[in-house]
């Protein structure tokens, strides 16, 4: 059996965070150290996934990939395919795809079906991307530990840079975190039980038992990666399970915060920038059970971006009030704004998936001449029906021009940004931007699509592009 493992992997951070101390200040109390990251009002689970599985593709030829796995607690529909959504959107097409919620491992399971699923050749190259922007009820901890983020790998058999050596679950009935379908804000039991008997209990069963099967020793991992929900019971594990706590991974409570599903590889994700080729990592990830793996590190994670988390920290926006922080995640209602006061149709939408989701522009084969959207007429030579197809998403383009309208948004953030702007190949595009600050838009700025939430009406959640400033690691370079 061909060696299986991670061939490429990537975290993605909201542009936005907000300080704990912003959140305490709220409620007349001091606030825990440190920040967390928060969506923008137009992001949520799929776009974050987007991100970070865009990420993820750029060592990547996007042809190759067979299969997509989503993984979610808090994906936008209660019943409709998101791995759907997210494959298009990366311009993936005729692939297997499947949808993993309702756990915070539920990462972790989908890596080992991706795994399993490449190991006995039914899959080439498999995508799995995890997001999740969690509520935790206001003036409690989670509202301050709870940390928006996302993060992908994808796995195969060629090019590894980190390979799989063992695998390991446990599975805890308890109900000691949960989330009804209704409702909007997780419930945690008491914090003892859940530690002791939940996380506690399972975690380090899940070590002892890899270990074990694995025929490894603790003194043979480099790095642990656990999981965690809070400040310090990652440490405390270590320290029960006799582990050096200079060997566990960072678990970036300090500046996202606990991302749920996303944490496991988001933190695998650092883990594996920081490593040297022959370095072994074990991954351990909690909820209902835990998951564990071993996985030993490659020279060709080399070609990563060790800095790649590091950037995304470094160009970030802080929202200052609690209001905000409420309104960013429809906690609070706001008005909608003017651009977003448009009608919707599923059919609409079907038709135009090309355009809306994955953003299809057209070359005229006469005179070479691209547009955008796709038109059926060119409209430099007049020719009909005479050209082909192509991924605006995957262009920089510049600021052509633009307005600032300070009033059409919406009432939590009144600033709209509307850019005209060119690509390399001359390709003109109108779209409104996200992420930025007043100062970023100017003329001759680069900037970069992004895949974002419009608005939800008819029932459904309405998705198109947006631009905004260069954030994505491989614009950062450009």
């Amino acid at each position: 059996m061909d060696k299986v493992g991670i061939t490429s992997i990537a975290a993605y951070v909201p542009y936005y965070y907000v300080s704990r101390g912003t959140i305490g200040e709220a409620w007349a109390k001091k606030g825990a150290k440190g920040k967390r990251s928060i969506i923008n009002f137009d992001e949520d689970s799929v776009t974050l996934a987007y991100e970070a599985a865009e990420d993820c593709l750029q060592h990547i030829n996007r042809e190759k990939i067979d299969s997509l796995y989503f993984a979610s607690t808090t994906a936008p529909y209660a019943e409709k395919a998101h791995s759907a959504l997210v494959s298009t959107a990366l311009n993936l097409r005729n692939i297997f795809t499947a949808d993993f919620a309702q756990c915070t491992k539920a990462s972790t399971s989908a890596l080992r079906l991706a795994l399993d699923s490449c190991a006995c050749g039914r899959s080439k190259q498999a995508l799995l991307t995890a997001a999740d922007c969690r509520n935790s009820y206001p003036n409690t901890s989670g509202e301050q530990m709870l940390g928006d983020g996302a993060a992908a790998v994808v796995v195969g058999c060629e090019n590894i840079i980190a390979e799989v050596d063992a695998f390991a679950t446990t599975t805890n009935e308890i109900t000691d975190i949960w989330r009804n379908a209704a409702d909007t804000y997780i419930s945690v039991a008491e914090e003892r039980f859940v530690t002791k008997h939940g996380y506690m209990t399972e975690m380090v069963k899940v070590v002892k038992e890899i270990i074990k099967e694995s025929g490894s020793a603790i003194g043979d991992i480099q790095k642990f990666v656990f999981t965690t929900s809070n400040m310090k019971d990652h440490i405390a594990l270590a320290r029960k399970l006799g582990i050096e706590t200079a060997k566990v991974q960072d678990p970036y409570m300090m500046e996202v915060g606990y991302t749920g599903t996303a944490q496991p590889l988001f933190l695998l994700a650092a883990a594996i920038l920081e490593a040297q080729p022959g370095d072994h990592i074990l991954l351990a990830a909690y909820g209902n059970g835990a998951d564990a793996y071993i996985f030993t590190v490659t020279d060709e994670v080399k070609k990563l971006d060790k800095k790649m988390i590091e950037k995304y920290l470094a160009n970030r926006n802080e929202v200052k009030t609690y209001a905000r922080f409420l309104s960013y995640r429809d906690l609070l209602q706001a008005d909608k704004g003017q651009p977003y006061n448009i009608k919707s149709s599923t059919a609409a939408e079907w038709r135009l998936q090309d355009t809306y989701i994955r953003l299809y522009g057209s070359k005229c084969k006469i005179c070479g001449k691209p547009i955008f959207p796709v038109n059926r007429v060119c409209y430099n030579c007049g020719s009909v029906d005479n050209y082909e197809t192509f991924r605006a998403a995957d262009r920089t383009v510049q600021v052509f021009t633009y307005t600032l309208d300070n009033y059409a948004g919406r009432s939590d953030f009144p600033l709209v940004g509307n850019i005209v702007a060119d690509d390399f190949e001359s390709a003109r595009y109108y779209l409104t931007t996200t992420d930025f600050r007043r100062e970023d838009i100017q003329i001759g700025a680069n900037m970069e699509f992004t895949f974002r939430k419009i608005h939800n009406l008819a029932g459904f959640v309405n998705y198109y592009w947006k631009l905004r400033p260069l954030r994505r690691v491989k614009g950062c370079d450009q």
